[in-house]
């Protein structure tokens, strides 16, 4: 019930602020020649295009800065800055493509008079919306009424995620308590779990709030049964989510619900996404790797005896291994050498890493520099073994040696490039901190980061600032 609210609400709040750009554009259309004598108003074609481009990349814009989330906002000020933000975008965005085709006749005067109209109508909308929802929290006939069943800390969570939950009308009634120590404040609690029934009867309720820590001397189901009975809604909090301690979401395989915790921030429209994008690079990095192949090849058979490719089994994502391919830049006895060096190994932890590898040849050397080794493993991301970013794909070798929660970094797929990689690789000794950057990146993803990640790989690179 609350996100249908959260859905229908902001439906409305884009309309509005669609209409309010609308409005702001015939106003400054007809104010134009009134208060501006001899300024000419654009053509209509143009004007209509223009009001619809602000239009649509206000209310993108908008929603990418969360004005469009399931939260009241903090503060008018905090409201203020995002919309103004909002509005300098899109005007931003309208002036320059003004000054690109200064033949569609947008004057200055129209474009200020155009995006202060939409500033003034959308903070005025905005102010509208919220206290008509104030309103209807504090006097609304039909906000829900909602009765929380817990502990103190859980239930003033609870209670605390309603105060900031978009709704258009609920109220936090009060609260029962699970076990006689509690001691919260008498004025919230109402009583206790067994006082249900009564509670129930004596009060309009329209929700129950299970927010309980995993009693298991609770007979959950009796209560559930009770609200059924007398048609109330309930709501489970589940015992084993902690604050700040892991994601839980609810999904359903063939009409039977199931507790999912994620494993990583990346949902299935995410993975569509992500692998739409290692389709398309991949495709055009092997593209690349084919062009430069002869050449290549010829300079490491001619630097050093042994084959063109460099071919190792790494692991996967959750452990599903693959074989990684790379150009040669290593003497061709390079695994049996590694043994002798592992004294010399700069990282702390299971990685290893040598400054001056005497393995490395002249040519690999240069290879590395340029990351032209790595272009063979577009081969990988285009038969999925691999992604363009992700995290580093490691030995089979280096995952012997992982503490329980190091292996989450291959929870993933591994990638040519990563958050660890740009983030200035040769600098980081310590396989603590690269675990950190892959957990980081795997906990905060967003399709974006990848394309940010894919740029500043490309910067490096051009800088030729070491290898990825």
């Amino acid at each position: 019930m609350l996100q249908q609210q959260v859905i229908i609400l902001n439906n409305v709040r884009m309309a509005i602020d669609a209409l309010c750009i609308i409005f702001a554009g015939y106003i400054a259309y007809y104010l134009l020649p009134v208060y501006l004598h001899g300024a000419r108003q654009p053509d209509g074609r143009v004007f209509l295009s223009s009001i619809m481009a602000v239009m649509f990349l206000n209310n993108y814009i908008m929603g990418q800065l969360g004005l469009y989330n399931d939260s009241r906002p903090s503060s008018a000020l905090e409201m203020l800055r995002k919309v103004l933000l909002a509005i300098l975008i899109d005007f931003m965005f309208l002036a320059g493509i003004s000054f690109m085709l200064p033949g569609i006749g947008l004057s200055r005067s129209f474009l200020i008079i155009f995006g202060v109209g939409s500033f003034i109508l959308t903070v005025i909308g905005r102010f509208a919306e919220e206290l008509y929802i104030t309103h209807q929290l504090d006097n609304g006939f039909n906000a829900r009424e909602i009765l929380i069943v817990g502990d103190e800390g859980r239930g003033r969570m609870v209670a605390g995620l309603m105060e900031k939950q978009l709704s258009w009308g609920h109220k936090v009634i009060g609260r029962l308590r699970v076990n006689r120590e509690d001691s919260d404040n008498k004025n919230s609690v109402l009583g206790r779990l067994e006082d249900l029934p009564r509670i129930l009867k004596e009060n309009a309720i329209d929700e129950v709030v299970f927010a309980m820590s995993g009693d298991r001397s609770v007979n959950l189901d009796r209560y559930l049964e009770i609200c059924r009975r007398v048609g109330i809604s309930a709501r489970i909090l589940p015992a084993l989510w902690q604050p700040g301690n892991m994601a839980i979401s609810v999904e359903r395989c063939q009409g039977v619900p199931f507790l999912t915790v994620p494993a990583a921030n990346i949902n299935a429209t995410g993975m569509l996404y992500k692998r739409m994008l290692d389709i398309a690079g991949s495709c055009a990095g092997c593209l690349l790797l084919f062009v430069m192949l002869p050449v290549i090849s010829i300079l490491i058979r001619i630097d050093s005896p042994g084959p063109v490719f460099f071919r190792q089994r790494r692991i996967g994502q959750n452990g599903r291994v693959f074989s990684l391919f790379k150009f040669r830049t290593m003497v061709s006895n390079a695994e049996e050498m590694k043994k002798d060096l592992l004294a010399d190994n700069e990282m702390n932890g299971a990685m290893f890493k040598m400054k001056d590898d005497p393995r490395v040849t002249r040519i690999g050397a240069w290879l590395r520099k340029t990351s032209l080794d790595e272009f063979p493993q577009f081969i990988n991301v285009l038969r999925s073994e691999m992604s363009l970013v992700g995290t580093r794909p490691p030995t089979l070798d280096e995952v012997k040696g992982y503490e329980e929660w190091q292996r989450r970094r291959i929870s993933a797929k591994p990638g040519i490039t990563g958050l660890w990689q740009v983030s200035g690789r040769s600098k980081v000794t310590d396989f603590n901190k690269v675990v950190e950057l892959d957990c980081r990146y795997l906990d905060n993803w967003r399709f974006r980061d990848d394309l940010r990640i894919i740029l500043r790989t490309i910067l490096v690179i051009s800088q030729r600032k070491g290898a990825m």
